[in-house]
C-alpha cells in the first residue's frame, strides 16, 4: 500500500506535536511543509526532513501531490487555509481552536460538507487512550451522570495575542480542550459527544491581561450534568477531570502523562455501600493501545472511509459552548 502524502502548513509550537504523530504513523509520508518565517522553515526542514519545503503554502498545495494537510497556524489564519484545502478535495487536520469563532467553524464545516476530503479537529483529549478506556468503563457502569473538568494555567501571553487579534479569548482558544472533554465524557457511545442544552456561567476577569476566571455548569441532552473551572493566573498549570456513573468514579490527572484512578462502590449493610479502589489497570489495548492518537484515528478514517470523531460540524457545538461560557450565559442554549 502506498503511503498517504502529508503536508503541514505552519511550523510553530503546535505543529511539533503533529510532526511527532506523523513520524510515528507508518502509513504516512511527510511530503512537504510550508512556513512564511525563513528561520522557522529552515529549522523545521532540518529537524523533520520533509521531502520538500516551501515559503508559500499554495506552492505546497500545487506541487506537493498531497493526500492530507495539517493546518497548524494561529486561529486568525485558519479559516481561509482550511477552506482552500477542502475545496481542493484534500483531507484536512485542523488545529484547535477551529477559527476565531463558532461562525468561522461553521464556515469550515460547510466547506467540509461539500468536499471529497474529510476533516478532523485537533481536540486531542478525545483520542487519549486513558480517556477512551475510562469512557468504556463509564458506559459499562450505565453511563456518565456527572463530570467535571479543571483547566488552570499561570499567567500566559494568550491575552496579548488575543488583543492583537490573533487568538480568541483563552477559554475559547486554550481551555476549549476541557470544554470539549466535558462533552466527550458525557457522551453516549464510542463516537458521540453529548450536546449542551443549557449553561450557567460565572465570569470574572482579573486585572492582568488575559487573567480570566470561569466557573460553569452545563446540562447535556442526555441528562448528564457537567462543570468547568478555568483560571488563567494561578500558581501552576493544572489539568484534571472526573466522571461518575452509578457506584463508579474515574479521576483523570492530565497535567503531565495521563493517569487515571478508578473507584467502585460495593453493596454493604442495608442501603449502604463500601467504596474501594480498583487496582486493575485500564485496558488500553481495547482502545487502540497506549500509542493511539488523533493522527492514527484520522488515517484509519481516510483509509476505511469512516467519519472522524471530531468533525468540524461537531466542533461548532464545542465552540458555541465555549463562547457561552466566556459570555457568562445563564439559561438554555439556542
Amino acid at each position: 500500500m502506498d503511503k498517504l502524502r502529508v503536508g503541514v502548513i505552519g511550523c510553530g509550537g503546535h505543529a511539533q506535536t503533529h510532526f511527532q504523530m506523523i513520524a510515528a504513523e507508518p502509513r504516512l509520508h511527510l511530503a512537504g511543509i510550508a512556513e512564511i518565517d525563513p528561520k522557522r522553515l529552515a529549522d523545521n526542514t532540518a529537524r523533520h526532513r520533509p521531502e520538500r519545503s516551501f515559503a508559500d503554502y499554495r506552492q505546497l498545495l500545487d506541487e506537493g501531490k498531497l493526500d492530507v494537510v495539517h493546518v497548524t497556524t494561529l486561529p486568525a489564519h485558519l479559516t481561509a487555509l482550511v477552506v482552500e484545502c477542502l475545496e481542493r478535495g484534500l483531507h484536512v487536520s485542523v488545529e484547535k481552536p477551529p477559527g476565531m469563532s463558532a461562525a468561522e467553524t461553521a464556515q469550515m464545516a460547510q466547506a467540509a460538507a461539500q468536499s471529497k476530503g474529510k476533516a478532523l479537529v485537533s481536540f486531542n483529549r478525545r483520542y487519549i487512550p486513558q480517556i477512551l478506556a475510562l469512557r468504556q468503563q463509564l458506559k459499562a457502569a450505565g453511563g456518565t451522570l456527572q463530570c467535571s473538568t479543571t483547566y488552570h494555567k499561570n499567567q500566559t501571553t494568550l491575552g496579548e495575542l488575543n488583543r492583537a487579534g490573533l487568538l480568541p479569548d483563552p477559554v475559547i482558544c486554550d481551555a476549549i480542550h476541557h470544554v470539549d472533554l466535558l462533552r466527550w465524557l458525557a457522551g453516549v457511545g464510542q463516537d458521540r459527544a453529548a450536546l449542551p442544552v443549557s449553561v450557567y456561567s460565572e465570569v470574572e476577569d482579573g486585572a492582568r491581561l488575559g487573567a480570566h476566571r470561569h466557573q460553569a455548569v452545563i446540562r447535556f441532552d442526555n441528562g448528564t450534568v457537567g462543570s468547568l473551572m478555568s483560571h488563567y493566573g494561578v500558581g501552576f498549570r493544572i489539568q484534571r477531570a472526573e466522571a461518575h456513573a452509578e457506584d463508579f468514579s474515574g479521576y483523570l490527572e492530565l497535567s503531565g502523562e495521563p493517569q487515571c484512578e478508578l473507584y467502585q462502590a460495593r453493596p454493604g449493610e442495608g442501603e449502604s455501600t463500601q467504596g474501594t479502589k480498583i487496582d486493575q489497570p485500564l485496558d488500553l489495548e481495547a482502545v487502540g493501545g497506549p500509542g493511539y492518537n488523533e493522527v492514527r484515528h484520522f488515517t484509519d478514517c481516510i483509509l476505511e472511509d469512516r467519519i472522524p470523531w471530531s468533525t468540524l460540524e461537531d466542533a461548532v457545538q464545542t465552540m458555541k459552548l465555549a463562547e457561552a461560557i466566556r459570555s457568562g450565559h445563564k439559561g438554555p442554549l439556542a
